[in-house]
């Protein structure tokens, strides 16, 4: 990388944190004997997966043996990968891929079900970790930050890298786990240099970098550069960062629209000036899960309730860890057509209680055709506060249903 440019103030340094295949790395601390062979995690809990976990006394998770974990193989259903390890990755296997069509590229691998949380609990500990360094810190899903290095001490040394290494080797101490960091001017960059030199790499980009290790990328590689637009943009000739930047901002918005064309000529020259934001207040909270197999209303009724009644218990269980409380109260279905079905209620008063989500949950189900099988099951929680606040406490209106419908004609609901 090049050196920084001389400047009489401290330099904006922004760090973009990615774990390094997180829930699969979550896992190999669990099962130590699969580092190094191909893992995908993904589906729920299957009867296979208790089997293993039968040990004898005084026996430990380390202790199964390679052989008796199931094989990807073997799988049966509809479920779809949420991360692999890198060795099953060689073999094309990646995010969002079905089970099925996994299995046709690495039969051999091993497969784990998904286990949020644990994921989760590891996600709170290496985010403690981070904000005892630097207390700036922008938190974007389970697995990455952003991260303000300009004013925290040693933040500006060696471009941030002497930081990096710092929150690196701390988080690795107190959890087992590597990451990957990117330094640069601002987001955009940062996200992108963490993606340089993965697993647990380092990577800093000063300004003068952008046209020697940000042009050469796939204009792909821009976070909010899709699919869509990145085939818009082959269409014209366009397949790098640098081609991108070579166009006339004016020719970039009457192609692409004025915030599109505007913000794609912005971003190709590096531009991206928004701030690192500690706080941000959730719109909702929701669970949801994918079945293995179609369920039915009526057929499945007692396994169904079991699921609806256990993802009000997480929401509600997520809402208080987190200290909110809602009042819209809302149910997700997919169907074996893949159409969805949403429906919700507005209650009277700010509720986190597994019980009420349930009965208003249920409610709500009452107001969505339960003929066809089902896929997809999800509860969500609006209109969040913060519990204790004003607002929470205020009195409130009636509770209303904001997508009012003739009740479903299905006899039994679950």
């Amino acid at each position: 990388m090049s050196s920084p440019p001389p400047s009489t103030g401290p330099i904006r340094r922004i760090a973009h944190l990615d774990m390094d295949a997180f829930y699969a790395s979550v896992e190999l601390l669990r099962y130590p004997q699969l580092k190094g062979l191909p893992v995908v995690i993904g589906g729920g809990r299957r009867s296979v997966d208790e089997a293993i976990r039968n040990l004898p006394e005084g026996g430990t998770l380390a202790d199964i043996p390679v052989d008796a974990f199931p094989r990807l193989k073997d799988y049966a259903g509809r479920g779809v990968i949420t991360t692999a390890t890198y060795p099953a990755r060689q073999f094309g296997i990646g995010s969002a891929m079905g089970l099925m069509k996994a299995a046709k590229l690495c039969p051999q691998a091993l497969i784990l079900p998904v286990d949020f949380d644990e994921y989760r609990r590891f996600s709170r500990a290496f985010k403690q970790v981070i904000l005892e360094i630097a207390p700036l810190m922008e938190d974007r899903g389970v697995d990455e930050v952003y991260i303000d290095f300009t004013d925290v001490p040693g933040g500006q040394r060696d471009g941030g890298r002497s930081l990096a290494r710092l929150i690196q080797k701390s988080i690795l101490d107190a959890t087992g786990l590597t990451c990957s960091i990117g330094v640069a001017p601002n987001k955009l960059i940062a996200k992108m240099a963490s993606e340089f030199n993965k697993p647990n790499g380092i990577s800093v980009v000063y300004e003068g970098d952008l046209e020697s290790h940000i042009w050469p990328l796939p204009c792909r590689k821009v976070n909010g550069i899709g699919p869509k637009a990145d085939e818009k943009l082959k269409r014209f000739g366009i397949e790098t960062v640098g081609q991108l930047a070579a166009r006339d901002r004016d020719w970039l918005i009457q192609n692409f629209g004025k915030a599109t064309g505007a913000w794609m000529h912005e971003v190709s020259w590096g531009r991206d000036d928004r701030p690192v934001v500690t706080e941000s207040e959730p719109v909702s909270m929701s669970r949801e899960t994918t079945f293995d197999r179609d369920l039915h209303a009526v057929r499945d009724r007692a396994e169904l309730g079991a699921i609806f009644t256990h993802l009000c218990e997480k929401v509600a269980e997520d809402l208080q860890r987190k200290g909110y409380v809602g009042k819209t109260i809302g149910i997700k279905l997919r169907y074996d057509d893949f159409k969805i079905a949403t429906r919700d209620q507005t209650i009277d008063r700010f509720t986190a209680d597994g019980k009420t989500i349930r009965q208003i949950g249920g409610q709500c189900l009452k107001r969505v055709p339960l003929e066809r099988p089902l896929r997809l099951l999800g509860v969500r929680v609006g209109a969040l506060a913060k519990a204790g606040s004003p607002e929470a406490l205020a009195p409130t209106g009636a509770a209303r249903s904001t997508t009012a419908e003739p009740a479903a004609t299905t006899a039994s609901l679950f």
